[in-house]
Parts: structure tokens; C-alpha cells; sequence
């Protein structure tokens, strides 16, 4: 069940607000165009949603606790506690993760862009019919 364990509730709601960051960042960055857009924000979006793994070890000694966490912290405690093992994972899945959100937002912007098919039957339409394609204002009369 979610709510018998704690983690899957972590989890559902850190995923939640970073979706609320990246409608955020999108709607900030309106004043690029779409590709530049689509290609931070898709960045942005994999360096917060790849997790990694991370070991810290316990008050006894040879024990330790192993789990996962977004790879940004992972990398951002293993720089902190010097931590060299730990900044390496975290900063590989964190590139990982930034280098395949842009390609997600070049494919993105890659098929949602407006084909030259769509223009070229506007232009035979508007032949067709021995017009201009400038936009005709009614007539009352």
C-alpha cells in the first residue's frame, strides 16, 4: 500500500513538485524560442528526475545503508563529504540524465514543428482556387 511505507510516498511527492518546477521553467523561459525552450527545460528535467544509488555508512562499524536518491544530491553530498565515489555515480547519472532530456526536447520540437507539407497544400489550395491565401473579410450586403 502507498501509504504503509514511507519511501513510494517520498517518491510520488517529490516527483509531483518537480513536475510544478518544470511547468515553471518552461513558462520562464517563453521568451526563447521553442527549440532553446524545449531543449533547458527537457535538461532541466532529467537533471532532477534521474535517480541514483548512494551508501552511507552506519554508527557500526562495516555496516552501511544503501538506497536511492535524485542523482543531484548524490552528487552535491559526495562533493560536500569529499566523497569521491559517490560524486562520480551521482554526476554520471546526472549528465546521463541532463543529455537525454535534451534529446527529448529536440525530438519533441522535432515533431511538433510545422512541416513544409502543410505549406506546400496551402499553396496549391490557394491556387486552385485563383485567390491569393491572404485572409478574406466578410461582406454584409
Amino acid at each position: 500500500m502507498l501509504f504503509a511505507n514511507s519511501t513510494p510516498m517520498l517518491w510520488l511527492s517529490y516527483y509531483g513538485l518537480s513536475l510544478l518546477v518544470i511547468v515553471a521553467v518552461y513558462f520562464a523561459l517563453t521568451f526563447l524560442p521553442r527549440l532553446p525552450r524545449l531543449v533547458l527545460t527537457w535538461t532541466v528535467a532529467g537533471a532532477v528526475w534521474v535517480p541514483a544509488t548512494f551508501r552511507l555508512p552506519l554508527i557500526e562499524e562495516g555496516e552501511f545503508y544503501t538506497g536511492w536518491a535524485p542523482s543531484a544530491m548524490v552528487a552535491a553530498v559526495g562533493f560536500l563529504e569529499n566523497n569521491g565515489s559517490a560524486l562520480r555515480g551521482g554526476l554520471m547519472w546526472l549528465v546521463l540524465g541532463m543529455a537525454l532530456g535534451a534529446l527529448i526536447g529536440v525530438a519533441l520540437w522535432w515533431w511538433r514543428r510545422p512541416g513544409e507539407a502543410e505549406y506546400v497544400t496551402q499553396e496549391e489550395e490557394s491556387d486552385d482556387e485563383g485567390e491569393s491565401p491572404r485572409r478574406r473579410e466578410p461582406v454584409i450586403g
